[in-house]
C-alpha cells in the first residue's frame, strides 16, 4: 500500500493508452482567471504542452511542498502572488530532479513569468567581479553593485540556498 502510494506520487498512468505519463518538464504561465495565481502546466522537452496529464504531483514551491492538482496537464498553485518575487519549482520523480527558477513580474493584475537560467546567475555576478579586477577604480562601485544585485534577489526571495539549488540543479542537466 505504501509502495503504491509513493509510486503514484511521482507518475501517473493514463488509463485510456494504458501507457506511462511521468512529469519531466513543466512551464510557468499566469492563471487564465486572472487571479494572481500562476498555472504550471505539464510539457515535453520541447516545451509543448501534454494535455494528457491528470494526477497529484508533489513540488516544492520555494521550497515549500505542495501536492498540486494536475488536470489535462495544467494545475494551478494555490497561493497568491500579491508582488513580484522569485518563484523556485521543484519536482521529484523516477527520472530525476526537475527544478526551474522563475522571475514573476507583477504589474497591475498582470502577471509575467520569466525562465531564468542558471548560468545567467552565475555570470552576472563573476562579470561584476572580473570587470572590479580589471579596472580598479570600478571596484568599489563593482563591489556597490555587487551589494545590490544580492539585496535585490534576497528581497523577491531569492535567498542563498535556491541560488545554489538553481545552479546545481542547472549543473546536474550538463551531465
Amino acid at each position: 500500500m505504501f509502495f503504491t502510494t509513493i509510486t503514484s506520487a511521482f507518475s501517473q498512468t493514463d488509463t485510456a493508452n494504458s501507457q506511462q505519463i511521468s512529469l519531466n518538464n513543466f512551464v510557468v504561465k499566469e492563471n487564465l482567471l486572472k487571479n494572481n495565481k500562476i498555472a504550471i502546466i505539464a510539457a515535453d522537452e520541447n516545451e509543448k504542452p501534454i494535455e494528457r496529464l491528470n494526477g497529484t504531483f508533489q513540488f516544492s514551491i520555494n521550497g515549500f511542498l505542495q501536492e498540486l492538482k494536475f488536470n489535462d496537464g495544467v494545475a494551478v498553485a494555490p497561493l497568491p502572488i500579491d508582488k513580484s518575487t522569485f518563484l523556485y519549482l521543484r519536482h521529484e520523480n523516477e527520472a530525476g530532479v526537475h527544478g526551474k527558477l522563475y522571475y514573476i513580474y507583477k504589474k497591475d493584475d498582470n502577471l509575467s513569468p520569466y525562465k531564468i537560467n542558471w548560468l545567467v546567475l552565475i555570470l552576472i555576478p563573476l562579470g561584476i567581479i572580473v570587470l572590479a579586477t580589471l579596472f580598479r577604480k570600478f571596484i568599489i562601485v563593482g563591489g556597490i553593485i555587487l551589494v545590490a544585485f544580492l539585496i535585490f534577489n534576497s528581497k523577491n526571495g531569492l535567498g542563498i540556498p535556491t541560488f545554489f539549488d538553481t545552479v546545481f540543479d542547472g549543473l546536474k542537466g550538463l551531465f
